[in-house]
């Protein structure tokens, strides 16, 4: 089933709404070599569903949050998710060729401007939430730091590169998946939130959960059954390097029915929210519905 209009509508708006805000946040760089500025903005606009963005702007509305205080926790997630993705490509990673159906970024500018360019972006991630006027600019930098850290996203990748072509239960696999994958999505759900009013945090750290690792399933499932035009990254990269996921553990079918049963405890999770979750409710039903 195809997205209401509504929420086609309203996906469209927060998506063009965070590229200029993404575009006005590294132009106001100033002194960096034209050439890391460059693949910076290369890695980072352009491109992408900007679902981290998506998620702190729904949370965001659920609190009443203003959109101009979101902005910067916005941008400043998808800058660290953006970094990742230049890094995670590199060859000591997964030697990747297209990201977002164009060059990956060190193929664009070689491998040394390209770490560079991550390392900058996590950097300005940063920078942008010190600029931003936020209810709590100290316990908001640090729900970033935590996500993309050790015990988060590089936790995480750390975790996968360890198990290439090792077995997994379920248990270690999740795991692994809520810090590489489901750290930064529960980050940019928490940010958006903290730029309103108080929400109930433990419903929302359910949803963001559930979630998280339903994103994770799809894109496992997608791996498999998407080409790399239609995903703008090579497919069946999981297989090609004998790594661990939802469909080698659970097979095609019944990691198809865990996205469902991961997207009805989302759905339970905001129930306590009502019509105000509409948004979040929506993103994840878009999620899930890519691998159907």
């Amino acid at each position: 089933m195809e997205p209401d209009l509504a929420f086609a509508v309203w996906t469209s708006e927060r998506q063009q709404r965070i590229e200029h805000v993404l575009d006005r946040s590294l132009a106001r760089i100033d002194g960096g070599p034209p050439a890391l500025i460059e693949a910076m903005r290369y890695a980072v606009l352009g491109g992408g569903k900007r679902v981290r963005p998506l998620l702190a702007y729904a949370a965001g509305e659920l609190a009443d949050a203003d959109p101009a205080i979101v902005d910067a926790p916005a941008a400043a997630v998808e800058m660290i998710h953006a970094y990742s993705l230049v890094h995670d490509d590199l060859p000591c990673m997964d030697d990747d060729v297209l990201r977002r159906g164009k060059p990956t970024c060190h193929i664009a500018f070689g491998e040394a401007m390209a770490l560079l360019a991550g390392d900058a972006l996590q950097a300005q991630a940063f920078a942008v939430l010190h600029s931003a006027r936020l209810p709590d600019p100290r316990s908001t930098c640090l729900m970033l730091a935590e996500a993309a850290g050790a015990s988060g996203m590089a936790g995480g990748q750390a975790i996968d590169l360890l198990h290439v072509g090792k077995a997994m239960s379920m248990a270690d696999l999740e795991d692994m998946h809520l810090r590489k994958t489901g750290a930064l999505i529960r980050a940019a759900i928490r940010m958006g939130a903290a730029c309103g009013s108080p929400v109930d945090e433990d419903a929302l750290d359910r949803y963001a959960r559930a979630t998280g690792l339903a994103f994770q399933v799809v894109d496992d499932v997608l791996d498999v059954e998407g080409s790399s035009a239609t995903l703008g990254k090579t497919a069946g990269k999981d297989a090609a390097q004998n790594k661990p996921t939802y469909v080698t553990l659970l097979g095609l079918a019944e990691a198809k029915r865990h996205a469902e049963s991961l997207r009805e405890e989302a759905r339970d999770a905001l129930g306590v929210f009502g019509p105000r979750a509409r948004r979040l409710l929506e993103i994840t039903d878009w999620i899930v519905q890519r691998a159907n």
